[in-house]
């Protein structure tokens, strides 16, 4: 075995240029490959985070009648659900906010005490909303890190004030916390078009638009496959508690979620499939490599059937040539693709984790390529006749 890998690696280096063309071409399918697998591995994990800060990986009630009620009341009645882990009120408005003699549009969300488990929010300064925030109306909020760093220099802006304006009134805030949400990915990539997020009091912003309703009630579950039964549950519930049929609207966000990471897959296997195209069209490559390399090579081909070398032999002489070049190949693009997702990630401030299985399996579709590709040459190198190859010049 060592003997004939030893002949392989001889014939891999005979022909240095031609065989580094073939090698970059299986390079460049593979690398393509793996820079496609690994977006979409980060694009599942930072979707999945940024949609977990927003609360969406449980359930949340709407009103669907704007007469129908969604306040502390009905708040209360899912609390007493045993299968309800947590339930959070969400008031919402698109707003304004006022600083530095400057104005940017932000997402105004209303939120309670809670907040840090109901919607994952990750706290990095400050303190949080506490119980007398909410029962005093206080003019106090959060703001994410992005927007402390974009503004001001410097995350840490706790004890700054800024004006915002909700429900028609304008007032200032003081900043007590600051946050990071989700995996920041959306805002990096597209924080010239996604607001950036505020977080007041929910009974600040409720007394700013002269409501008691909420926008959504966000509740998680204590089993994470109990959430059509739970929502059937809270509708009743409710329903029963204020006499109102068909006044609301439940929606399961953990599988609107499963539904966005099956998108991601869907285009994941599309765009994997368009570089393993081009992985083939390599393969092809090697293939009319070896066939000249095996016109090249006849007489000896011949020589060596004519001192007793057996088909087998010659066979996988010719095949391991054909894995090397295709494996090496595999080496390189692995490398490669790995390189660009880092760099990629270093440009965008992500973290990006090698994937070993990705990196194992294309390693074994490398290999096969070679494999497969090289049994035509392999086989009619075994089978040239000892006579007709000695007489080819």
């Amino acid at each position: 075995m060592l003997e004939i890998i030893w002949k392989s690696l001889r014939g891999f280096l005979k022909n240095r240029g031609r065989t580094f063309l073939t090698l970059l071409g299986i390079a460049v399918g593979v690398s393509a490959v793996v820079i496609t697998m690994g977006i979409s591995n980060l694009g599942k994990q930072a979707l999945g985070e940024e949609i977990d800060s927003l609360g969406m990986d449980g359930i949340s009630v709407s009103l669907n009648d704007n007469n129908a009620p969604l306040t502390i009341s009905e708040l209360n009645e899912i609390e007493e659900i045993s299968s309800v882990k947590s339930a959070m009120p969400l008031v919402f408005e698109t707003s304004t906010i006022y600083f530095h003699n400057q104005s940017l549009p932000v997402c105004l969300f209303g939120i309670d005490r809670n907040a840090e488990s109901a919607i994952s929010l990750k706290l990095l300064y400050g303190r949080f909303f506490n119980m007398g925030d909410i029962a005093s109306y206080a003019k106090v909020c959060m703001v994410d890190s992005k927007f402390a760093m974009t503004n001001y220099g410097t995350e840490n802006i706790t004890g700054k004030t800024i004006t915002v304006s909700s429900g028609g009134n304008t007032d200032k805030y003081e900043i007590i916390g600051i946050l990071k949400t989700g995996s920041g990915l959306v805002q990096n990539v597209m924080g010239s078009v996604i607001p950036d997020f505020v977080y007041i009091p929910y009974s600040t912003m409720q007394r700013n638009m002269s409501s008691n309703n909420f926008t959504q009630i966000v509740i998680k579950t204590r089993d994470d496959k109990n959430y059509d039964t739970l929502s059937d549950e809270v509708v009743r519930k409710i329903e029963r508690s204020n006499n109102y049929k068909n006044a609301y609207n439940v929606n399961n966000l953990a599988k609107q979620k499963d539904s966005l990471d099956e998108i991601i897959d869907i285009f994941s296997l599309v765009l994997s499939a368009i570089g393993a195209v081009s992985l083939i069209v390599a393969g092809m490559n090697i293939m009319n490599v070896m066939l000249v390399s095996v016109k090249e090579r006849t007489r000896e081909i011949g020589i060596k059937k004519a001192i007793g070398a057996r088909n087998i032999m010659i066979a996988s002489e010719f095949l391991a040539e054909s894995a090397i070049i295709s494996i090496c190949g595999g080496l390189l693009g692995i490398i490669l693709g790995n390189s660009v997702m880092l760099l990629g990630g270093a440009l965008f401030g992500l973290t990006i984790e090698l994937q070993p299985d990705i990196i194992f399996m294309m390693l074994l579709f490398s290999a096969a390529i070679g494999a497969v590709f090289g049994i035509y040459p392999a086989l009619k190198a075994a089978n040239l006749e000892p006579v007709d190859a000695l007489r080819y010049y």
